[in-house]
């Protein structure tokens, strides 16, 4: 199936077609500008101009950067708050004419990471991290989704985690790769205590070069990069499309 995968971001909403078979990108990517304010009304316009950009009418999936359940909003950290309670399904299904199923884009990255990825075919408790303004998170039992976990928003050393070792601060803070892989280290540590994961699944900036950091990360247990990089969020929405087409089809 081709599904249009959208993924919205703090620098703005991109989008490609995907083969959700094969967990490939088939065309080009595109993007809007930098998001500068989140209101419904804001973000509905610019996921209608992405529509727009590719004239699609087939279905879309969308990675969404708050936890999600059945398409509504459950709360928002990294968005504006109005968003709250709001179906996003219908929403954003109602101004592009196309069926749009939403889900949080770090859940997307894990599915991408967890179908076609790094962690293909992979038992056990495997945790998928996105490390990058903040800390996003997806959880999987035996390939299953736990959705909507917010592992960056647990306390660590008195501060949440992702304002402990987010790629965001390790800006911010001019620290060092070395040093940050230690505070990455430390993170990961707990999560082992606390989860006891077979695997953990690394993607947003520190994929895109993880032998800057990996080397200096040790841990028990098995990491890897994300395979699908930063295309993981849209590969994993568009997936997620699919499988509720498919799940629907069946209902019928």
């Amino acid at each position: 199936m081709e599904v249009l995968g959208i993924d919205i971001g703090s620098f703005g909403i991109k989008g490609a077609i995907v083969n959700t078979v094969m967990g490939e990108i088939i065309s080009k990517k595109k993007s809007t500008e930098k998001i500068e304010d989140t209101r419904p009304h804001k973000l509905i316009s610019q996921m209608h101009q992405i529509v727009k950009m590719f004239d699609w009418k087939g279905p879309i999936g969308c990675a969404f950067p708050a936890p999600t359940n059945r398409g509504v909003i459950i709360s928002a950290t990294r968005i504006d708050e109005s968003w709250v309670d709001a179906d996003a399904d219908h929403l954003f299904s109602e101004i592009t004419g196309c069926k749009v199923n939403v889900i949080n884009d770090t859940d997307a990255t894990g599915l991408a990471e967890m179908t076609f990825g790094a962690g293909k075919n992979q038992r056990g408790t495997t945790i998928v991290l996105t490390v990058g303004t903040g800390i996003g998170s997806s959880i999987f039992s035996n390939g299953i989704l736990l959705p909507n976990t917010e592992l960056g928003h647990m306390e660590f050393k008195g501060a949440l985690i992702e304002d402990h070792a987010s790629n965001r601060v390790r800006k911010e803070e001019g620290i060092r790769r070395k040093k940050w892989a230690k505070r990455l280290e430390s993170t990961l540590e707990y999560y082992e205590r606390v989860f006891h994961p077979s695997m953990i699944i690394m993607g947003g900036q520190v994929s895109k070069k993880p032998e800057k950091t990996f080397p200096f990360i040790k841990i028990h247990t098995k990491l890897k990069p994300a395979a699908l990089k930063n295309d993981a969020s849209i590969v994993g929405a568009a997936y997620y499309a699919a499988m509720q087409q498919k799940l629907q089809a069946k209902e019928i």
